[in-house]
């Protein structure tokens, strides 16, 4: 079979054998695969603790064709279309737990769209409300919102109530967009006051709950765009790992600081973050309230151009793979 694979030599396309699905697990036929950050980092070297191996398989989302079940597998049959998350999914057959699969309907949901949607779905649901205690009402501010996940934020915290939902991007371009994904309020975050302009939409308070995609030197104003007593959740670094972080700042404004990822989680833990996501939004995907942006499709065989796309950050939505099967 055909896989994406990342070794010393970098990123690779090789032909390898089919894996076998064991207890728990299904053999999937993939269709469709998703790009994530988190996907890019570990080419990067940044990620998992991965340091190379000539058949490490990229690829952590993915969406196909069950065509075999594992030992103990009851819950899914050959045949089932399903969305996957874990791991070595670039590739044109991949093997999934059966726990973490998730079944779905093709007149619903596009392969594409099931490749990429889940990822996001979850880590802003448990962003958003599990971390930010989100309730109807408040307001959000989502810090760096022209990315897939950004974009699905958005309409996340429109969907469930939102009094005012803030979006920001350094990209004019992409910020003119945010507006048909539920930002009523564009923060233009490559103007040296941005922060005024968030404060001033917010009656001088700052927002109830921010998601901060960012990071970097931005730490210290997102905690000023943040209300006092309010929830700032860290789920992204795209302006850098490390900042000057304000203590003082930090205890004034008696913030509920947070840092999340799945990265560190159980398959417990993240069949829980799944499950209650998916109870609470997917009939917002259904309805349309909740729309998948796909950017950009490419093949197994470009995957580096995907890679290399994302790099550059000049995408707006999701990128995605197909195989062609």
């Amino acid at each position: 079979m055909k896989a994406v694979t990342l070794g010393s030599d970098g990123v690779e396309i090789k032909e390898l054998a089919e894996p076998k699905p064991s207890q728990n697990q299904v053999l999937v036929k993939v269709k469709s695969c998703g790009l994530n950050r988190s996907d890019l980092l570990e080419t990067q070297g940044q990620s998992f603790g991965h340091t190379g191996g000539d058949t490490k398989i990229i690829g952590g989302e993915f969406a196909g064709e069950v065509v075999e079940l594992g030992e103990g597998v009851t819950d899914l049959q050959v045949g089932d279309n399903i969305m996957c998350r874990g791991g070595s999914g670039w590739a044109d057959y991949a093997v999934a737990s059966s726990k973490r699969s998730i079944k779905f309907n093709l007149e619903q949901i596009s392969w594409e769209q099931a490749a990429s949607i889940q990822g996001n779905l979850q880590t802003m649901h448990d962003a958003i409300v599990t971390n930010g205690k989100f309730i109807s009402g408040q307001t959000v501010f989502i810090q760096g919102a022209s990315s897939g996940v950004g974009i699905i934020g958005l309409q996340i915290a429109k969907a469930l109530g939102a009094s005012k939902v803030l979006g920001s991007s350094t990209n004019h371009n992409k910020l003119s967009k945010l507006s048909s994904y539920g930002a009523d309020v564009l923060i233009d975050t490559s103007q040296e006051d941005w922060l005024d302009s968030v404060l001033d939409s917010t009656d001088g308070e700052g927002a109830d709950v921010l998601i901060d995609m960012l990071s970097g030197d931005f730490v210290n104003k997102n905690m000023e765009a943040t209300k006092i007593n309010g929830y700032l959740i860290n789920i992204g670094r795209l302006a850098g790992m490390n900042g000057n972080f304000n203590y003082d700042l930090h205890a004034k404004r008696r913030l509920h600081y947070v840092g999340t990822t799945g990265r560190t989680r159980s398959i417990e833990e993240n069949l829980k973050v799944a499950k209650v996501a998916n109870n609470e939004l997917w009939n917002y995907v259904i309805n349309g309230q909740i729309r998948h942006v796909i950017f950009k499709k490419f093949s197994l065989d470009d995957a580096n151009s995907a890679l290399n796309l994302m790099n550059e950050n000049k995408h707006f939505g999701k990128l995605v793979l197909l195989t062609n099967q």
